[in-house]
C-alpha cells in the first residue's frame, strides 16, 4: 500500500539533492497546519498550509529560488509538490520536515 502511494505522489528528493537545494539559496515551505507549524519548525521556513496552497501560489511565483515543500510525514508534501509543479514553480518534496532540519544541522557543522 505504501509503496503505491509513494508511487503516484512521488518520493522525497535525496538528501545529497536537497544539501544542494539548500546551499542555492532553495525557500522551505511547511504545508502543516499553523499549530504544527508553531510546535516547531525549521528556522527561517514559511507556513503555507496545504489548503491554503493553492490561494498562495501567484505570491510563490515571485520566489526565483527553488521551493522544498515539507510537512509532518511527506504525504502533504507530496500533494503540495504536486500542486506546485503543476503550477510551473520549481518544487521538490522535502518529506518530513524533521529530516531536512536534520540535513542543515549536520551541514552547518
Amino acid at each position: 500500500m505504501l509503496s503505491f502511494l509513494r508511487k503516484i505522489l512521488g518520493q522525497p528528493a535525496a538528501a545529497s539533492n536537497m544539501a544542494d537545494l539548500l546551499q542555492q539559496g532553495a525557500v522551505i515551505i511547511d504545508v502543516r497546519t499553523p499549530g504544527e507549524f508553531q510546535s516547531g519548525h525549521i528556522k527561517g521556513s514559511r507556513n503555507y498550509p496545504l489548503d491554503m496552497l493553492a490561494g498562495k501560489i501567484n505570491e510563490l511565483k515571485k520566489i526565483k529560488q527553488p521551493i522544498i515543500v515539507v510537512c509532518r510525514s511527506g504525504m502533504r508534501s507530496s500533494l503540495a509538490h504536486k500542486q506546485l509543479r503543476n503550477a510551473g514553480l520549481e518544487a521538490y518534496n522535502g518529506g518530513a520536515w524533521t529530516q531536512i532540519q536534520q540535513q542543515i544541522q549536520a551541514n552547518s557543522r
